[in-house]
Order: structure tokens, then C-alpha cells, then sequence
């Protein structure tokens, strides 16, 4: 029964696959959503291993439907012989159409653009956090991270003082 209880632990702790760490860098997000994926059998098992790459990865909408570009998925080596892994291919997401009419109304007329922030395992599917994002200004990346100094600074302070 303990090791039911550890494994299970082990697993959420492991829940997150990848980090888009460079979007919040270049991006307000404003609102988040969770969208599932549609995923080839190769690319789940490269999942399983953390052979994803989300930095240079984005979400467009090509015909009333959301697609996840430029995320890079290594195929295994012990990958099926009979089929060509295709390392970057377009994955489209899954999202509910009220979704899916509120990002399409926010890119087209809002002029925000659709980022991936995360992929992770929620109940033994992989899921794709994307984010609605306004880009930021080189003046806005400074004052970032001015903060972020300052926050980091505070909290010495207040560890030693």
C-alpha cells in the first residue's frame, strides 16, 4: 500500500514535460488556456522521455482551428520501423469552440497572439498550456526584470534581517 501511495506522488511530481520559459520574457500573458493534443504514437513515447522543445514553438488558426507549430519532438531511436517521425510537424489542439471563437476574436481584432507555455500530464494525457499574449517592449523587459532583481533582493533582506 506505501508504494501505491510513493508511486503516485512520483507521478504528479513528474507531471510537467515542458517549459516555455522565454514566453514570459517576450510576452504579457493575459489569459491562460488547457488544451488536449493530437499526438502520433512515437511522439507520446518521446513525450514520456522529455524530448520536447517549446522555445521557438506558436500556436496559429488555420481554418477555425488551433495548431501547435514549431515544437520540436526528438523521436526515440527505438521509434517503429515503418513510419518517417517527423520531428516538427504541425499538431493541432484540442479546444472547445467557445474557446477556440474567443482566441480566434482576440488575434484577429485585439491583436494578441497565441503562445505555448507548457506541456505537462494531466490524468495520462498530454496537455498543452497556451497562453493569449500581448508582446512587450524592450522598456517593459527592463522594468521585468528591475523587478524581478528587486523581489530577489527583498526576500535576502528579509532572510538575513
Amino acid at each position: 500500500m506505501a508504494d501505491k501511495k510513493s508511486k503516485k506522488n512520483k507521478s504528479q511530481q513528474n507531471s510537467t514535460i515542458a517549459v516555455n520559459r522565454q514566453a514570459t520574457h517576450e510576452y504579457f500573458i493575459e489569459e491562460r488556456y488547457e488544451a488536449g493534443l493530437v499526438l502520433e504514437g512515437w511522439e507520446v513515447k518521446s513525450l514520456r522521455e522529455g524530448k520536447v522543445q517549446l522555445k521557438e514553438s506558436y500556436v496559429s488558426i488555420k481554418r477555425g482551428e488551433a495548431w501547435l507549430s514549431g515544437a520540436h519532438i526528438s523521436p526515440l531511436l527505438s521509434a517503429s520501423t515503418h513510419i518517417r517521425p517527423e520531428a516538427v510537424r504541425a499538431k493541432k489542439l484540442l479546444l472547445n469552440r467557445h474557446e477556440l471563437n474567443k482566441l480566434i476574436g482576440s488575434v484577429e481584432r485585439k491583436g494578441y497572439t497565441i503562445i505555448p507555455l507548457s506541456l505537462y500530464w494531466k490524468h495520462g494525457r498530454a496537455k498543452l498550456e497556451i497562453g493569449l499574449a500581448k508582446g512587450k517592449q524592450l522598456h517593459d523587459k527592463r522594468a521585468s526584470a528591475k523587478d524581478r532583481d528587486w523581489q530577489r533582493e527583498k526576500a535576502r533582506i528579509m532572510k538575513h534581517g
